[in-house]
């Protein structure tokens, strides 16, 4: 925790007084009751050494406490619900995907692993499919219709050369229409039936203001490669891009990291670039997985789509202490006002 406005606690030494000033006041009275009768004398005593007589002060004391810790500002880092509206999920289906090593093929298992995520992510937040080989292209726009994005999973096609820059790219140009982000090879202005938009219709892209890495809680990127980038756009130049406009990204490894064969014997190089996917999530305030098996992958996208429910973040908690604290006042007034018929 720490605090906003700390030059505010020097308040604080005062909470101390306030007990002692309580006890002061109490012995004061005491002492003006030894004039009246011996009857009023029993009865104020009796008052005094009940416990209800001190339990509305002891609250009010807690109330200026919850007061003073608010005016200072506290930030602390708690648990809440996720903030994100849309996750754009990034497949690579480039033709390394046809690799044996993780049963019964990449191909496969990444299908299936991103039908269980579906699965556990939350009802109310918007998922997006792309794909990427040698260029990328938008499988589905981001919507709620979970059955629209698992045919959409079922209809991949495997292509080509991997464009891992260019998918993420394509990601931030689903999710900043406006910043007219652009790329060669990248399947921008296609929608999922493939019609190709007005390209003067995009605007120009335009100067953008930096943000922290992570800070955007609109939506997040989940990109799964099993190989390193072979054309297009630079994958660190793309992650960048993500960085400064606050979009994390978590990043799915999959497969091994050499050489492997596919099954028809044709030698290709699937060697899995891990510092390069690793940086991308790092830079960008995310996460990196690596899946050897088909059942680590379906373990880390469960893992993904169960954790965004809910996400640690830092909040500031002056709203929260001021209610408590006015709630603790009211609850000393009320108190009072019960079992002695005034505020005292």
């Amino acid at each position: 925790m720490f605090f906003l406005w700390p030059e505010s606690l020097w308040l604080m030494p005062v909470l101390p007084l306030l007990p002692v000033a309580y006890l002061w006041l109490l012995r004061r009275r005491h002492l003006a009751a030894l004039r009246y009768s011996s009857l009023r004398i029993a009865r104020e005593a009796a008052h005094g050494r009940h416990w209800r007589r001190h339990l509305p002060p002891a609250l009010l004391w807690l109330a200026c406490a919850g007061l003073l810790l608010a005016a200072a500002r506290p930030v602390a880092r708690v648990t809440l619900p996720w903030a994100r509206s849309t996750i754009l999920l990034a497949m690579d289906v480039s033709l390394s995907m046809r690799v044996t090593d993780v049963h019964p093929t990449r191909f496969e298992a990444a299908q299936e692993a991103a039908k269980v995520f579906l699965h556990n992510v939350p009802g109310g937040i918007e998922v997006g499919l792309v794909t990427f080989a040698g260029s990328a292209h938008v499988a589905q726009r981001a919507t709620l219709d979970r059955a629209s994005l698992a045919a959409a999973i079922d209809g991949f096609q495997m292509q080509m050369g991997t464009a891992v820059g260019d998918a993420i790219l394509l990601c931030l140009a689903e999710l900043f229409p406006d910043h007219g982000i652009e790329a060669g090879g990248v399947g921008f202005g296609r929608n999922p039936q493939g019609r190709s938009l007005d390209e003067s219709a995009r605007p120009p892209p335009g100067p953008v203001q930096p943000v922290a890495p992570g800070s955007y809680t609109s939506a997040a990127i989940i990109l799964l490669s099993d190989g390193r980038r072979t054309m297009g756009v630079e994958t660190l130049e793309a992650a960048g891009m993500a960085a400064e406009r606050g979009v994390r990204i978590y990043v799915v490894g999959l497969g091994t990291a050499g050489d492997a064969t596919t099954p028809e014997g044709l030698p290709i190089y699937v060697q899995l670039d891990e510092p390069t996917l690793r940086e991308v999530a790092r830079m960008t305030g995310g996460a990196y997985y690596h899946a050897g098996t088909a059942e680590t992958l379906r373990g880390v996208y469960e893992n993904l789509g169960s954790r965004l429910e809910l996400q640690a973040r830092e909040t500031e908690l002056a709203g929260l202490l001021s209610f408590a604290s006015a709630l603790l006042a009211l609850a000393a007034g009320g108190l009072s006002v019960l079992w002695f018929g005034r505020i005292a």
